[in-house]
């Protein structure tokens, strides 16, 4: 999936479901790529040849990356599908002519391609999508528009086409891809020792191996997720900063945040759970992608 635009979940079923697609796209993908590559025999080819660890990662890196690009690949349609989202472009309507002409109008102060433009049905909420910045998507939620001033629903526009000018999608991309390439390669190493040191198998790959693996292959691709989880947070703060150079001042950014905190415009939260995990500990924190709104708020009021 795309960069979601994270205000406070309404319930932990919401919160949930945003963290689950987070992870589970990348480990659904992994795990089928891995689960064809031994119905192939590929782990029992690598096992003939001694598990030679320079083709090891060449292979993990294959599976690592494979699955991060197709991710990315069907990042657009797949937003669009659990969304609901509807493009607008050619819309009449004078609310979605004005999103549309925004959008555009941000596009070309940052060098990109028209992006579509999209709305659905939902609380407060946009994001921006696609495996090219010259052919991304941008959507708000009804909830957005209904919510904000239209200066503050610019600002969240803004920042999601700065999260498309920044590539951030693809930087992301290939991030989750070197951190995949480890949890394959990782998982397979560790899984080798444990079928044959521990288990002390001597006739080809053993029931240790393929199970060693695949509960590797989800615990590890978890922490992956966390690290990864960790640099999409450092993205946040540098596409807030963008929107408020698109709209020539932080304030309307500052608003926008700070209304989607629950407080009144120019107010600083002092607690609150972006995402639905913000304000929580541990694992759940984690997986955030992004930084809480306060702290985001308090960088563009110390930005020089």
């Amino acid at each position: 999936m795309g960069r979601m635009w994270r205000p406070p979940a309404p319930d932990n079923r919401t919160t949930m479901k945003r963290i689950l697609l987070f992870v589970g796209t990348n480990l659904a993908v992994m795990l089928v790529l891995g689960t064809v590559s031994r119905l192939l025999g590929v782990d029992r080819f690598l096992h003939a040849n001694g598990l030679d660890l320079g083709s090891l990662l060449a292979f993990a890196a294959v599976i690592g990356f494979g699955g991060a690009f197709i991710s990315l690949l069907m990042s657009k349609p797949m937003a669009k599908w659990t969304t609901g989202a509807v493009v607008i472009n050619d819309s009449s309507d004078a609310v979605h002519r004005w999103l549309v002409t925004t959008v555009e109008r941000f596009a070309a102060k940052a060098g990109v391609a028209m992006p579509e433009v999209a709305l659905y049905e939902g609380a407060p909420n946009a994001f921006a999508t696609g495996a090219f910045k010259n052919s991304a998507l941008v959507a708000v939620s009804t909830g957005l528009v209904q919510s904000m001033t239209r200066e503050e629903v610019e600002a969240v526009i803004g920042h999601e086409v700065a999260h498309v000018a920044n590539g951030d999608m693809v930087t992301m991309t290939l991030i989750q891809g070197v951190m995949n390439t480890f949890v394959v390669f990782l998982s397979r190493v560790i899984g080798y020792v444990v079928d044959r040191v521990v288990l002390r198998n001597e006739r080809g790959l053993g029931i240790g191996y393929y199970l060693t693996t695949i509960v590797l292959d989800i615990v590890l691709g978890l922490l992956a997720a966390i690290i990864v989880a960790w640099f999409s947070r450092q993205r946040e703060y540098r596409a807030d900063a963008d929107a408020a150079s698109l709209m020539g001042s932080r304030q309307p950014m500052i608003n926008a945040l700070a209304r989607l905190g629950g407080l009144q415009p120019g107010a600083l939260p002092q607690s609150v759970e972006a995402m639905g995990i913000g304000g929580k500990a541990g694992v759940m924190a984690l997986l955030s992608t992004h930084p809480p709104i306060e702290d985001r708020i308090r960088a563009l009021q110390q930005a020089q």
